[in-house]
């Protein structure tokens, strides 16, 4: 807000409300205000802004407004139009056109659905990914989708602090900085009385997975849980994970597992190797990618009292009804969140992701376990492929080769370029290259995260290769 003088108006601006001529002056003299400046009295002076925001002229038509508007989304580059390796959270997978045709249905799609205690369709099918997902991660509960897989890590970890009443949780070093960032959110600064102190566990440097020395050291009475991926961020494989649940076990404290829910078609599930909670994306699962939306995550447990009555959102189960063979679906302990209990709930809880729910139950149920085989096979296959031919490419090294599932670390320190300069080159020849991982703190040097999914070719990764070549040479 500028400290200016505000100006007389002449004209009602096109596109904002209440902007005609006097209603400022009518709304100020109605509530017994002598001026904007005053109802802002609060805000010291030097936030204000002590000059005007220089703004272009506004557009006065519709018409205009459209042009200028499809001008500059015309400045996007998509997925789709280009050969896309960018991965690190969210990811190009195929949707099944189903999936987009029962998502798209009125019934789903419209802003307001019908009651929790009416609108049994949306309530089964809600059940039916709460299921499914379940069966993938062999644990029995499974809560509606919160805003994203770091704010269900966040959740979980409080869930663990109420659960044992320790304040501490064990993180990996090696951590998507964006998802660490939300979860030191949710665990709240130091000075706050209801704090989770976070605290780094070391990577082995040789595989860069967790190193089990350091964990055991900082394993302790004080420690709520210990959180780790499989895959991780970097898209190493755990095969330590059994050991770190047992450690985190012995020590009285909580496994908390994130897991991408496409790998599980090949990997062992959370639940079979002692994870306590679960959390991950739902994305994978038949979304497709979005500026700013898409993302959700899931939060997912034992049916142990204990977990269930510190859920924070919408659990779904089924019961009996008093006609013979007949089901209903419905709510389970919804007044423990905060629309049963306000500020006394178990963490806020709020409109989320539930369409993306309706989604994975179409997506999970198209594939059946074969499928989820099927796809984890082909990625794996497809991600290793063009490791290999990365690697072979002068000036390129891939960091931890052979433990990926679906990304992996390459490195160009010896390529003489940075990892910018390589992406913008590959831009240009219509390649969106790997994540630029070198300004994370990561300890990789010059490197990028690379995504190959099951959209991916032999064809691609070739190209792929074949140009980076080129750019290198």
């Amino acid at each position: 807000m500028s400290t200016e003088p505000r100006p007389t108006q002449s004209r009602s601006h096109p596109w904002m409300a209440l902007s005609a001529p006097g209603v400022i002056d009518e709304m100020l003299a109605e509530i017994g205000a002598p001026s904007v400046e005053a109802l802002f009295e609060q805000i010291p002076q030097d936030h204000y802004r002590k000059t005007p925001l220089d703004l272009p002229p506004a557009l006065s038509s519709e018409m205009e407004l459209k042009r200028d508007l499809v001008t500059r989304l015309k400045r996007n580059e998509t997925c789709e139009d280009n050969l896309n390796f960018l991965g690190a959270g969210v990811w190009q997978h195929h949707v099944p056109a189903i999936v987009d045709e029962v998502v798209g249905r009125t019934e789903f799609a419209t802003n307001v659905w019908g009651s929790y205690q009416s609108d049994h369709g949306r309530n089964q099918t809600w059940f039916e990914f709460s299921s499914q997902l379940g069966a993938l991660l062999n644990l029995d509960v499974v809560q509606l989708p919160v805003y994203s897989w770091g704010c269900a890590s966040g959740h979980a970890i409080r869930m663990a602090a109420k659960i044992t009443e320790r304040k501490k949780v064990l993180v990996p070093q090696l951590s998507d900085p964006e998802r660490l960032s939300v979860i030191r959110t949710y665990c709240q600064p130091q000075e706050m009385e209801s704090a989770i102190e976070v605290v780094m566990v070391a990577a082995d440097p040789t595989s860069g997975r967790l190193d089990l020395n350091d964990l055991k050291s900082k394993l302790g009475s004080d420690v709520a849980a210990v959180y780790f991926e499989n895959p991780a961020y970097l898209g190493t494989i755990e095969t330590g994970a059994a050991e770190i649940a047992k450690l985190a076990r012995a020590a009285g404290a909580e496994t908390i597992v994130g897991v991408d829910p496409i790998s599980l078609g090949v990997m062992a599930a959370p639940g079979d190797y002692g994870a306590d909670i679960v959390t991950g994306p739902v994305q994978p699962l038949g979304v497709h990618m979005q500026c700013g939306g898409g993302a959700g995550g899931f939060i997912a447990s034992r049916d142990d009292e204990t977990y269930v009555r510190s859920y924070n959102g919408f659990l779904v189960s089924i019961a009996p009804t008093l006609e013979e063979g007949q089901h209903a679906f419905g709510l389970a302990c919804p007044h423990q969140n905060s629309y049963g209990m306000r500020e006394y709930g178990n963490d806020w809880t709020g409109n989320s992701t539930y369409l993306w729910a309706i989604a994975g139950a179409v997506y999970m149920s198209l594939l059946g376990p074969d499928g989820f085989a099927e796809v984890g096979r082909l990625i794996v296959s497809q991600a290793r492929y063009a490791a290999k031919l990365l690697g072979e490419v002068p000036g390129v090294r891939i960091v931890w080769p052979d433990t990926q599932f679906k990304e992996f670390v390459v490195n160009f320190d010896d390529a003489g370029k940075t990892v910018a300069e390589i992406n913008d080159a590959l831009r240009a020849k219509g390649i969106f290259g790997g994540k630029d991982i070198s300004g994370e703190g990561l300890g990789v040097g010059q490197a990028a995260l690379y995504c190959v999914t099951e959209v991916h070719t032999a064809a691609d990764i070739q190209r792929l290769a074949d140009t980076m070549k080129e750019v290198l040479s």
